[in-house]
């Protein structure tokens, strides 16, 4: 979508992330090792009867699922980017899907937490040499996925940056290191089952997984739910009142900042005191801006002191 700014100037409304084809790609990957290892541990797990094995197979069919929610959330919003209807572009999509995956993940820890109390209550035998050398399998495959959707170190500072502010590639990233831990956990219940006899470890690793699972899926929620509520940013704000009021005489009367995608924020300045351009040469600087909206007033004159 383009529209023409105040002077004229033509301009898009496309704040995807600079990475957007590679990590759809990236995303695309994963979610086929990701389906792939899910069959192989639901089957295992049921035929090896372990909670821990099984814990870990429907785990990754959930995130199998919201996996396929972030492919699909990138490939929305590169098709509808240029769409008018989208005021201010389609960057936010990822956002969406990324709460719509933390909800995916807070649900897996409830499911893996009850499933594992119903084990410690009903122990069942386990055949920890088989259901073991599956988790080994499981957890080589997180362990890739998580290379595949990490911070690309030839890329590493920009890259880092954008990997922090793309909600949806945070998603999809965390739900491989979900799936990694469950992994881990599941593998250190079933040595311990099958060396020591304890039993009792491989629900109880089953809850230790539910636990961090949840820990996780609130920290993502939260991160996605203050875009998607148009939360300002402190650090951006303070930055553009400070180059704004620098300016012996300007004063920002109102002042909208929220992110617009990963590639960054969309601002709306009021000011008195000051015109319009020059406010936006002192903004430059803000790389963060991306859509810059300047409107200059006129004081309101104070009545006379009686």
């Amino acid at each position: 979508m383009q529209q023409p700014d105040a002077g004229g100037v033509v301009h898009d409304h496309v704040f995807l992330g600079h990475h957007h084809e590679r990590n759809t790609r990236r995303v695309l990957w994963v979610v086929l090792l990701t389906l792939s290892m899910m069959i192989g541990e639901i089957i295992a797990g049921l035929v090896f009867k372990s909670m821990a094995l099984l814990a870990d197979g429907f785990h990754m069919a959930t995130h199998a699922g919201a996996l396929t929610v972030a492919a699909v959330a990138y490939l929305l919003a590169r098709r509808y980017a240029g769409e008018r209807r989208f005021t201010f572009g389609t960057g936010k999509i990822g956002d969406l899907a990324g709460f719509a995956s933390a909800l995916i993940l807070g649900l897996v820890a409830l499911g893996i937490a009850i499933e594992s109390v119903f084990r410690f209550l009903n122990p069942q035998p386990v055949a920890f040499s088989e259901a073991t050398a599956v988790a080994v399998l499981g957890l080589l495959v997180n362990l890739l996925s998580a290379v595949l959707l990490g911070p690309d170190h030839h890329h590493h500072d920009h890259d880092h940056a954008e990997h922090g502010h793309d909600n949806n590639l945070r998603s999809a990233y965390v739900h491989v290191l979900a799936d990694a831990l469950t992994s881990v956990l599941a593998i250190a219940a079933l040595l311990g089952g099958r060396f020591l006899g304890w039993i009792w470890l491989d629900p109880a690793m089953g809850l230790v997984g539910a636990t961090v699972i949840a820990v996780w899926s609130w920290s993502l929620m939260r991160a996605a739910s203050s875009v998607l509520l148009d939360m300002a940013d402190p650090h951006v704000e303070g930055e553009i009142r400070e180059l704004v009021e620098e300016k012996a005489g300007a004063r920002i009367v109102d002042l909208h900042l929220w992110r617009v995608g990963p590639a960054g924020h969309a601002a709306i300045v009021s000011v008195i005191g000051d015109d319009a351009e020059d406010v936006r040469r002192r903004l430059r600087p803000v790389h963060e801006i991306v859509h810059l909206t300047v409107e200059a007033r006129e004081p309101v004159p104070q009545p006379p002191a009686a």
